[in-house]
C-alpha cells in the first residue's frame, strides 16, 4: 500500500471545480458597484437604525460575520445570477427617513418595492419613473407628504400600485417625464416640483398609460378634482381603492365596463351623480364600498349578475329607486344600504344568506313583510331595518339566530306581539323594536335571559300588562326604555338590579302604579331617570339623592307626596320635573314650600332653627370681613395713571392680567395684544384651525398667553349674537380643571376678536405624534396618562358642569401637552352647552376623521359624539397616527377583536412589563367601545374614567 501510485486527478473534474469556485466568487462581488453605493449613501442620508445593520461592506481580511455581499443584506434581493437587485423590500420594519436620496436610476433591472408600514416622510422622487422594469411599488402607510409623480405613467410593467394612508396629492405636468435618454436631472425634477406649475391634488390622467396595472390603491391620501376616465382604459384593474379622499363629480362610465374589477372602493369622497348603471355587468363584482358620498339615481340593477358579490356598502347617500334583486347574491356577507331613500318590497328582492353576517337598510322607505327566511341566515350578527314602512308581524324565526347581537326594527309598521322566545337570543346586546305603534300584547318573562343585552327600547308601542321582574335579570342593561305604552301594575324591585344603567331608564308615559322602589338608589352610574306621566304615589324615597351619577330627573304627572330628597340631582332640578303632583313639596322655586307640621316637637323646630339661622350668621360674618378687607385694600392701592384698571375696577394678580377679562378695562389689554403681535403678524403665529389663528403672545409684563384670533366675526352677527357668544365664553372661563387649557376670557374691539388662552409649552398632541423625534419622547406610559388626562377633562363637562358642555372638535390637534407630557384640551370655539331636555340640533361642526358618523345624517349633537372623538384620539395615541381605515373595522366587527402589535406604534419598543401591557390593552379595548357607530353601544365619559380606574 505504501508503494501505490496516485492517480492523476482528471483534467474535466479540475475545470468543475474551478468554475465552481469562479462562480461562488462571482456571486460573493458580481453586483454592480453602482447600485452598492446607492443603496450604502441612501442608507448614510438615513437616521442610525438598526435594521441597516447588514448594510455595510467589509475588508477582504475581516472575521466578522456579517455580510458583506449587498445579495445578504436585509430586505434585499438578487436575480439567480447576483449580479442586479431585483428586490427591495424593507416593509413592517419601521425604517426612518426618506426616500429622497435613493438614486432609482442605479436600479435598472428592480422588480419590486415594498416599503409599506414604515415611518418615511418627504416627497416621493420623480426619478421612480426611472424604473422602467418594476412590477411591484407599495409605499403605503407612512407619512410621505408630496405630489404623485406624474413620470409614474412610464411605468408600464407594474401591476400594484399602492401609496394609500400618506399625504400624497396629484402630479406634474406630463411634459415633464424624465425617461432614461433625458437630460432632464433629478435636481432639475425637484426644483421643478418647488414651482407653481402642478397640477394641484387632482390624480393625473396619464395614470390610463400604466396598462399592466391590476392594483390601484390610493385609499387615505389628499387627492381632489374628478376620477380620471382614463382608468377605464387599464383593462388588467382588479382592484380600484380611491376612498376617503376628495374627489369630486360623476364616475366615470367606462369604470363599470372595466371586464375584471372585482373590488371597487370609493367611500368617503364628494363624488356625487349617479353610478355607472353597468356596474356589475362585465365583470363579477366581489366588493363595492361607496358609501358617505353624494350619489343619486338608481343602484345598477346587474350588481349581482356574476354571483359573487360578498360586500356592498351604499349607506349615506342620496339613492333613490327600487333596491336591485339580492337574491341571486348567495355569498353575500354585508350589505349596508342604510341613510337613502330607496324603495322595493323586502319579500321580493331577498333571499336566504347563509354567509351573512351585517345588514343594514335603516332610513329608506322599503314596504313589504320581514320574511321567515331571514331566521336561515345563521351567521347574521346584526339586523337593521329601522325607519322604513316593513308591516306585519316579528316572524317567530327571528329568534333562531344564535349569533344575532343587534336587531333593530324600530320606526316600521310592524303589528302583533314580540317574539315569545325572544330570550333566545342569547347573543344580543341591542333590541330597539320603538316606534312600531301597532306593536301589542306583553313584554316576554323570556327576557330576562337576554344576559349580554346592553340596550333595549320598546317605547312608543302599544305593549300592554306589567314589566315583567325577570328584566332584573338582565344585569348588562345600560338603556332601557319601555315609555309610551300601556304598561300598568306597580315598578318591579329588581329593577334596582340593573347595576350597569347608565344612560337612561325611561318608563314615562305608561299606567304604572305603587310607590318609586327605593332599590333605584342601588343604580350608581345612572344619568338619567323618567317615570313622568303615570299613575305613582307615595312618597320618593329619599335615598334617591344619593344617587351621583343621575344629572336628570321626571316625577311629573304622577300623584306623589311628601318633601322632595336632599342632595345629588334634587339641588339642581326645575319645578317642570315635579308639576302635577298635588301633593309634593320641596324649597325649589316655583313648587309648594314644605310647612312645619303641628305633630313637631319643640326641639326639633329649635333644632330646625339652629340648622339655618348658624350657617346665616357664619356667611354674614364672613362677607363682612371680606368686605372690609377690600375697602382697607383700596385705600392702601389706589390706581395710577394710565394703568389696566380703572379706579371702580378690582385690580387683579400681577400674574394673571386676564383672570376675569370682564372686571376692568378691556380696551387696554386689546391695545396691548395688537401692539405685541405687530397688529397679528404671521411670525407670532403658532397654529391655525377652522375658526381662527392661535398666536404666541408676549406681554410687557413678561407673561407668555396663547391669543385666538376668530375669524368668522362680522358686523352681521348682531349685538344679541355677540352677547349669547360673551355669556358663553363667560362661562367657560369658570371651568376650572387641570386637564383644560384655561380660558381668560375675550376681547373684541374695532376689526378683531380674539379669545386669551394659557400658553402651553409643548403645543398640539397631533403635532408631537407626527415628529419622529418628539413622538419617541412620549413613551406608553406617557400616553396612558395623555388619554387618562383627555378622559378626565371630558368627564368634567359632560357630568360636573351645569349644564353641561359638549365640547364637539376633540382632537389630537386640540389636546396641548405642557413640559410635563400633561394633557389640556383646548380649543372651545365650537363648543356648546348641553341642556338635558332638549334635542340638541345645531350645524355640524368639527374635524373630519373624528366626527361620529351619526352627524353625517343627524344635526343632533350629543355627549356622545365627544365620546366618539375621544376614541379616536385615543387610538391616535397608541397607534402615533390617525386610525383611519382601521376604524371601519373596529367599528363593524369589534367581536372579532385585533392583534395588538397591530395597533402599537412602531417607533417605541414593544412593551415589556405585564402591568403595562394590560393597561394598554385596556385602553384599547375602551377606545374601540367609544367608536361604536351607533351611540347607545358607547359609553359615557364617566364609564370611560371609572373603567380606567379614575373613579372609585
Amino acid at each position: 500500500m505504501t508503494n501505490q501510485i496516485k492517480q492523476p486527478i482528471p483534467l474535466p473534474l479540475v475545470a468543475k471545480v474551478s468554475l465552481l469556485f469562479l462562480t461562488i466568487l462571482c456571486k460573493t462581488s458580481a453586483i454592480t458597484t453602482e447600485e452598492t453605493e446607492a443603496l450604502l449613501k441612501w442608507k448614510a442620508s438615513l437616521p442610525k437604525q438598526s435594521i441597516l445593520d447588514t448594510w455595510v461592506i467589509l475588508p477582504s481580511n475581516s472575521s466578522s460575520s456579517r455580510a458583506s455581499n449587498p445579495c445578504q443584506w436585509r430586505g434585499i434581493t438578487c436575480n439567480n445570477a447576483s449580479t442586479h437587485v431585483i428586490e427591495i423590500n424593507l416593509a413592517y420594519t419601521g425604517l426612518n427617513g426618506t426616500i429622497e436620496s435613493l438614486n432609482f436610476s442605479s436600479f435598472p433591472n428592480l422588480l419590486r418595492l415594498d416599503l409599506k408600514v414604515n415611518n418615511l416622510n418627504g416627497s416621493i422622487p420623480p426619478s421612480i419613473g426611472l424604473l422602467n422594469k418594476l412590477q411591484f411599488l407599495d409605499l403605503s402607510t407612512n407619512s410621505l407628504n408630496s405630489t404623485l409623480p406624474s413620470s409614474l405613467a412610464n411605468l408600464t410593467d407594474v401591476y400594484e400600485l399602492d401609496v394609500s394612508r400618506n399625504y400624497i396629492t396629484g402630479g406634474l405636468h406630463p411634459s415633464f417625464f424624465p425617461t432614461e435618454d433625458s437630460n432632464f436631472g433629478l435636481k432639475s425634477i425637484q426644483n421643478f416640483l418647488m414651482q407653481d406649475t402642478m397640477v394641484g391634488g387632482e390624480l393625473p390622467e396619464e395614470i390610463g398609460n400604466m396598462k399592466s396595472l391590476s392594483i390601484i390603491a390610493f385609499d387615505s391620501c389628499k387627492f381632489y378634482g374628478p376620477i380620471p376616465k382614463a382608468i377605464g382604459n387599464l383593462r388588467n384593474l382588479t382592484i380600484l381603492r380611491l376612498n376617503a379622499n376628495g374627489f369630486t363629480g360623476e364616475i366615470p362610465e367606462a369604470i363599470g365596463e372595466l371586464p375584471k374589477l372585482v373590488d371597487l372602493r370609493l367611500f368617503g369622497n364628494n363624488l356625487s351623480g349617479p353610478l355607472p348603471q353597468s356596474l356589475g355587468m362585465s365583470s363579477p363584482l366581489v366588493i363595492v364600498h361607496i358609501f358617505e358620498n353624494n350619489f343619486t339615481g338608481n343602484l345598477p340593477p346587474g350588481l349581482c349578475n356574476g354571483g359573487e358579490l360578498v360586500n356592498f356598502t351604499a349607506a349615506t347617500n342620496s339613492f333613490s329607486g327600487p333596491i336591485p334583486n339580492f337574491k341571486n347574491c348567495s355569498k353575500l356577507y354585508r350589505l349596508r344600504l342604510e341613510h337613502n331613500q330607496l324603495t322595493g318590497n323586502l319579500d321580493e328582492v331577498f333571499g336566504v344568506y347563509p354567509n351573512l353576517n351585517y345588514i343594514d337598510l335603516s332610513d329608506n322607505k322599503l314596504t313589504g313583510k320581514l320574511s321567515p327566511n331571514w331566521g336561515k341566515c345563521k351567521n347574521l350578527t346584526k339586523l337593521k331595518i329601522a325607519t322604513n314602512m316593513v308591516s306585519g308581524e316579528i316572524p317567530k324565526e327571528i329568534t333562531h339566530l344564535k349569533n344575532l347581537v343587534v336587531l333593530d326594527l324600530s320606526f316600521n309598521n310592524f303589528s302583533g306581539s314580540i317574539p315569545e322566545n325572544i330570550g333566545d337570543l342569547s347573543s344580543l346586546s341591542s333590541l330597539q323594536l320603538q316606534g312600531n305603534h301597532q306593536l301589542s300584547g306583553n313584554i316576554p318573562p323570556g327576557i330576562g335571559k337576554l344576559s349580554n343585552l346592553i340596550s333595549l327600547d320598546l317605547s312608543m308601542n302599544k305593549i300592554e300588562g306589567s314589566i315583567p321582574q325577570q328584566i332584573g335579570d338582565c344585569s348588562k342593561l345600560q338603556n332601557l326604555s319601555l315609555s309610551t305604552n300601556r304598561l300598568n301594575g306597580s315598578i318591579p324591585f329588581g329593577i334596582g338590579n340593573l347595576f350597569s344603567l347608565q344612560d337612561m331608564l325611561d318608563l314615562s308615559y305608561n299606567s304604572l302604579v305603587g310607590e318609586v322602589p327605593s332599590s333605584l338608589e342601588k343604580l350608581m352610574y345612572l344619568e338619567s331617570l323618567n317615570l313622568s306621566h303615570n299613575h305613582l304615589s307615595g312618597q320618593i324615597p329619599h335615598s334617591l339623592g344619593k344617587m351621583m351619577g343621575l344629572v336628570n330627573i321626571n316625577l311629573s304627572f304622577n300623584n306623589l307626596s311628601g318633601s322632595l330628597p336632599s342632595g345629588g340631582v334634587f339641588d339642581k332640578a326645575q319645578v317642570e320635573d315635579f308639576v302635577n303632583n298635588t301633593a309634593l313639596c320641596g324649597n325649589i322655586e316655583g313648587m309648594q314650600r314644605c310647612y312645619v307640621s303641628m305633630g313637631e316637637t319643640r326641639n326639633q323646630r329649635k333644632q330646625k332653627l339652629v340648622i339655618i339661622i348658624v350657617p346665616t350668621l357664619l356667611s354674614a360674618l364672613v362677607f363682612s370681613l371680606i368686605l372690609f378687607g377690600i375697602i382697607l385694600w383700596f385705600r392702601q392701592h389706589k390706581p395710577r395713571k394710565g394703568s389696566y384698571y380703572t379706579p371702580t375696577t378690582p385690580k387683579m394678580e400681577p400674574k394673571s392680567p386676564f383672570a376675569n377679562l370682564w372686571g376692568y378695562d378691556g380696551k387696554l389689554v386689546y391695545d396691548d395684544i395688537i401692539q405685541v403681535t405687530e397688529n397679528f403678524d404671521d411670525k407670532y403665529c403658532i397654529g391655525a384651525g377652522g375658526s381662527g389663528k392661535v398666536y404666541k403672545v408676549e406681554m410687557p409684563s413678561g407673561e407668555v398667553f396663547a391669543v385666538k384670533r376668530l375669524n368668522f366675526w362680522d358686523s352681521d352677527i348682531g349685538i344679541k349674537n355677540i352677547k349669547n357668544f360673551k355669556s358663553e365664553v363667560a362661562t367657560l372661563t369658570d371651568i376650572r380643571h387641570r386637564n383644560i387649557i384655561k380660558l381668560y376670557g375675550f376681547c373684541s374691539r374695532g376689526e378683531h376678536t380674539f379669545l386669551v388662552y394659557d400658553f402651553i409649552e409643548r403645543g398640539s398632541l397631533g403635532e408631537v405624534l407626527r415628529s419622529e423625534e418628539k413622538a419617541r419622547e412620549v413613551d406608553w406610559v406617557k400616553r396612558v396618562e395623555i388619554v387618562k388626562g383627555v378622559a378626565e377633562a371630558l368627564c368634567y363637562l359632560h357630568h360636573d358642569c351645569v349644564p353641561a358642555i359638549i365640547h364637539r372638535d376633540v382632537t389630537a390637534k386640540n389636546v396641548l401637552l405642557d413640559v410635563d407630557f400633561e394633557a389640556h384640551v383646548a380649543d372651545f370655539g365650537t363648543a356648546k352647552f348641553l341642556k338635558f331636555d332638549a334635542l340638541h340640533s345645531t350645524s355640524v361642526a368639527g374635524t373630519h376623521g373624528y366626527m361620529a358618523p351619526e352627524l353625517a345624517y343627524t344635526n343632533k349633537v350629543t355627549e356622545k359624539c365627544d365620546v366618539y372623538s375621544f376614541g379616536v384620539v385615543s387610538l391616535e395615541v397608541v397607534m402615533g397616527r390617525h386610525p383611519g381605515e382601521t376604524l371601519l373595522s373596529l367599528q363593524t366587527s369589534p367581536e372579532k377583536g385585533i392583534e395588538m402589535k397591530e395597533l402599537l406604534d412602531p417607533r417605541l419598543p414593544y412593551p415589556q412589563s405585564g402591568k403595562l401591557f394590560s393597561e394598554l390593552a385596556s385602553l384599547v379595548s375602551i377606545a374601540i367601545s367609544c367608536v361604536q357607530a351607533e351611540p347607545h353601544l358607547r359609553p359615557t365619559m364617566r364609564t370611560v374614567c371609572h373603567l380606567m380606574g379614575l373613579l372609585h
